[in-house]
C-alpha cells in the first residue's frame, strides 16, 4: 500500500519574514504634559474639543511658544523660511496631532514632515514638477453646480466648506481649502452655504444616475452638526442616492469632536434613519503614520460603529519620508485594524500639486510597495494603492497601460466619460498621462525633463 509521504513542517517564524507581526507600538495616549506649553493641561481639558480649537497652532509664533526647546532653531527658521517661499497650505495644527510627534528627532519626524514642511524638506532641484497645477484633478472643471464635482457616472463630491480643523502640506485642494499664503491666494466660493447645498440637493434629485456622494470639504468635522445633519438627512430622502461617506480627517487630528454629545447625537440620528433607509453610511479618514493613532481615536470610531455606521475606512496619502516603506504601511495598516477598528482602505499617490516633489513617489515605487505588502492582511482590509490620474479617476497603480520609467510618464485609459467629456467621443480612446517625481529618474530622464523646461 502506498501513502502520499508527509511533508515537513514549515519552521519559517516572524523573525524570518520581511515584516514581524504582532506589533510592538503600544496603543496609548502620548503624554501631552512633556511639551512645554501643555505642561499644566489637565485630562479634561485635553479631551475637550473646545479646548483644543482654541490652542490649535495658527503660525510659527505659537508653534514656538507650544514647543519651546522641543523645536530646533534651525527647524524652525526653514519652516518659517516654507511659508515665505514654498507652502501652499498655512500652518494650523491642532493639540491631539502635534502630540503624536517624535520630538527626539523632530526633523525626521514623519508627521512632521508633512503637517510642519521645513524649506530644507524640499528638492532644490526639481522643488515643482513642470505639470503640476493649482486643481490637478480638474475638480473644480467638473462641478455641476458651485462645490458639486460630478466626475465619475454614479458617484459624486459634495464640497460643503473651504476649511478644515488642520492644513495638511499635501492637500489636494490647496486650491480652494485654507487662507491665502504667499504663494497661493486661494478661490472662494461665490454662493452661501445654504444656497450651494440646496443646489447640490436639486442637481442631486434631478440625476437618477447617481447613487454614491462623498460629503467632504475641506472638513466635515469643521461643519456644525446642525448643518451637516439636515443635509445628509435630505440625501437619504433621494430614492437613487444609496451609499453616503463622511469624509473627516479631523476624525483622527481631533477625535475630540466626534465626541462631544451634540455632535454623538446628530450622528447617531443619522445613522438609525440610514438604516431604515436601506442607505449605507460611512466615513472616511485620513491617516499617514502609525503614530497618529490613539486610544481617543478608536474610541470615537467604536462610537460610530456602535451607532451603526457601515465602516470607517481610511484614505490615507502615500508620502515620501512618512510612510514610503512596507514597514510603514504595514505597521499603520495593522495599527488601523487592531486598535483603532479603521479599515485600511486606499493610498492614494500624492497629486501633482505645486512643491510637492518631496513628497510624491514614482509610479514603479508604488507598485512595488503594492507587492510588499500583499499576504499579510486578510484580502478585505488589505489596502489599494492607486494613482488618481487627471481627467481619468483612480486607478489601481498596475492599471497603468504604458509606462516610459526614463523620463517618468506613464498612460493611463479609462472606461467612463467625466462630466466635461459628454459629447467627447474619443475620451474612452484616449491615453492621458500621469507624471513621476523628476528627482526619481535616471539621468537621461533628468537632462530631457531639462530641456523641456528650457523650450517652454
Amino acid at each position: 500500500m502506498q501513502t502520499t509521504p508527509i511533508r515537513g513542517k514549515a519552521e519559517a517564524g516572524p523573525a524570518q519574514q520581511p515584516f514581524s507581526y504582532p506589533l510592538r507600538r503600544e496603543f496609548v495616549e502620548p503624554d501631552w504634559r512633556r511639551i512645554p506649553g501643555y505642561k499644566d493641561v489637565t485630562q479634561a481639558e485635553w479631551e475637550s474639543s473646545v479646548w483644543q480649537r482654541k490652542n490649535t497652532v495658527k503660525n510659527m509664533k505659537e508653534l514656538r511658544a507650544t514647543l519651546g526647546n522641543l523645536l530646533p532653531d534651525d527647524l524652525a527658521e526653514s519652516m518659517e523660511r516654507d511659508q515665505r517661499e514654498r507652502a501652499t497650505m498655512s500652518i494650523l495644527v491642532p493639540p491631539q496631532m502635534l502630540n503624536t510627534m517624535d520630538f527626539s528627532d523632530l526633523w525626521k519626524d514623519p508627521v512632521r514632515r508633512y503637517m510642519l514642511p521645513a524649506f530644507a524638506d524640499r528638492l532644490l532641484d526639481w522643488p515643482n514638477h513642470p505639470k503640476a497645477s493649482r486643481d490637478s484633478l480638474h475638480e473644480q472643471d467638473m462641478w455641476v453646480v458651485e462645490g458639486l464635482t460630478h466626475r465619475y457616472p454614479t458617484k459624486v463630491l459634495a464640497e460643503m466648506l473651504p476649511t478644515c480643523p488642520q492644513y495638511c502640506g499635501h492637500c489636494t485642494r490647496m486650491d480652494l481649502v485654507g487662507n491665502d499664503v504667499p504663494q497661493v491666494s486661494k478661490h472662494k466660493f461665490s454662493i452661501g452655504p445654504k444656497e450651494r447645498y440646496e443646489q447640490m440637493l436639486d442637481y442631486l434629485r434631478r440625476t437618477p444616475t447617481v447613487r454614491d456622494v462623498v460629503v467632504s470639504g475641506g472638513d466635515i468635522a469643521n461643519l456644525p452638526i446642525q448643518q451637516l445633519e439636515p443635509f445628509v438627512s435630505s440625501l437619504m430622502d433621494i430614492p437613487n442616492i444609496r451609499d453616503i461617506r463622511l469624509a473627516s480627517k479631523g476624525l483622527m487630528a481631533i477625535p475630540q469632536h466626534f465626541l462631544q454629545d451634540s455632535v454623538l447625537a446628530g450622528l447617531d440620528r443619522l445613522a438609525k434613519k440610514a438604516v431604515e433607509r436601506g442607505v449605507d453610511l460611512a466615513l472616511h479618514t485620513h491617516v499617514n503614520n502609525a503614530a497618529q493613532l490613539t486610544p481617543l481615536v478608536g474610541k470615537a470610531v467604536r462610537k460610530l460603529l456602535d451607532m451603526g455606521f457601515r465602516d470607517v475606512r481610511n484614505q490615507g496619502v502615500l508620502l515620501r519620508g512618512v510612510n514610503d516603506t512596507p514597514q510603514q504601511l504595514l505597521e499603520l495598516c495593522f495599527t488601523l485594524l487592531d486598535h483603532a477598528k479603521i479599515l485600511p482602505y486606499y493610498f492614494y499617490m500624492c497629486d501633482m500639486i505645486p512643491n510637492s516633489e518631496h513628497w510624491r513617489v514614482s509610479v514603479a515605487q508604488a507598485q512595488h510597495l503594492q507587492h510588499d505588502i500583499m499576504g499579510y492582511m486578510p484580502g478585505f482590509a488589505t489596502p489599494r494603492i492607486v494613482c488618481d490620474v487627471p481627467f481619468v479617476g483612480k486607478r489601481w497603480v498596475h492599471q497603468v497601460a504604458e509606462y516610459d520609467r526614463e523620463r517618468g510618464i506613464s498612460y493611463w485609459t479609462k472606461n467612463y466619460r467625466t462630466g466635461i467629456e459628454a459629447n467627447d467621443a474619443e475620451a474612452l480612446n484616449r491615453r492621458y498621462e500621469y507624471f513621476d517625481p523628476i528627482d526619481s529618474l535616471p539621468e537621461a530622464g533628468k537632462a530631457w525633463w531639462r530641456e523641456q523646461t528650457k523650450a517652454a
